[in-house]
C-alpha cells in the first residue's frame, strides 16, 4: 500500500473517530418531545396550507372579477 493511501485511511479513520466522539456530547430528545415537536410542525403547515389556499382563493377570484369587467 502506497504512503498516500495510508494517509487518507487514517484520514478517514480520524473522521470517523471524532464524529463518534461529537456523537456522544449529542442530548437525544425523549420520545415525548419528538411527538410535540411532530405535532407542532404539522400544526404549523395545517395553518400555512390554510393561509396559503385563502391567498390563492382571494386571488383568483380578483382576477375572474377583472376578466369580467373587461369582458
Amino acid at each position: 500500500m502506497a504512503k498516500s493511501e495510508k494517509k487518507f485511511f487514517t484520514r478517514i479513520a480520524d473522521w470517523f473517530r471524532g464524529m463518534k466522539s461529537e456523537l456522544k456530547k449529542v442530548i437525544w430528545p425523549t420520545a415525548k418531545q419528538t411527538t410535540n415537536n411532530t405535532l407542532v410542525v404539522l400544526a404549523v403547515c395545517a395553518a400555512s396550507a390554510v393561509v396559503l389556499g385563502g391567498f390563492d382563493w382571494v386571488a383568483n377570484k380578483l382576477v375572474e372579477i377583472l376578466i369580467s369587467l373587461l369582458s
